[in-house]
């Protein structure tokens, strides 16, 4: 099946409200032509060099995503560009967006990263770290960000049931923000081995990379 094939399977099976981000790390720029030319126009890339290399390089009007893990100091170089950071899973990483958001004058959305799964080595907030950055002075003053909502991701088993478990808990801590939080209207959880029960499991985001371009 051809990217463009792959692309258009997979849209017909998601819900109207559910966005694709279609995850195109480590894959050339003809391979994310062609998702282009097939309509796709959100991105997702977990290495800061390689989108700003790709941004450079392809059409303006795509959406790039940060999906992984993001180190304070590479922030400056996607901040001219970027729409939408994933994983932020710290207070500290908040101000360097917001800084550098501001140098560029713009307002950058973010998501919260939450720790939902059971290995120590995912990132993310746990719900007290949450509660304490929302309500923090420093937070409130941050004027170029700005949360549309959360992301996680569940532990790497087979287990269904626990990755059930795991994404109904990051919606329950999703539906107590939103209802003092009205710009919060993303939920990213689900990738290509997971995503369906995540829909379910009330996504709004799911971020697919081998499906579409295949494996790497």
């Amino acid at each position: 099946m051809s990217i463009k094939n792959n692309l258009l399977h997979i849209k017909a099976t998601l819900p109207e409200h559910v966005t694709l981000v279609a995850v195109s790390k480590t894959k050339p720029v003809s391979d994310l032509m062609e998702g282009y030319e097939a309509g796709q126009r959100i991105f997702g890339e977990n290495k800061i060099q390689e989108m700003a290399e790709k941004w450079e390089q392809m059409p303006k009007d795509i959406q790039w995503h940060m999906i992984g893990h993001v180190q304070t100091n590479k922030v400056k170089f996607m901040a001219q560009f970027v729409s939408l950071i994933h994983g932020v899973d710290s207070l500290k990483l908040l101000q360097e967006i917001n800084k550098q958001a501001l140098k560029h004058n713009r307002i950058i959305d973010c998501l919260l990263q939450i720790h939902i799964a059971e290995e120590e080595t995912k990132f993310g907030l746990d719900e007290e770290e949450l509660a304490s950055l929302l309500s923090s002075n420093e937070f409130q003053e941050m004027k170029n960000i700005r949360i549309a909502g959360l992301m996680g991701m569940a532990t790497f088993t087979d287990n269904k049931d626990q990755i059930k478990k795991e994404f109904l808990h990051l919606k329950s801590i999703f539906d107590q923000l939103t209802i003092h939080n009205s710009q919060f209207t993303i939920i990213s959880m689900g990738m290509s081995g997971d995503y369906q029960l995540a829909i379910e499991c009330g996504s709004t985001m799911v971020r697919i990379g081998s499906s579409i371009f295949g494996g790497r």
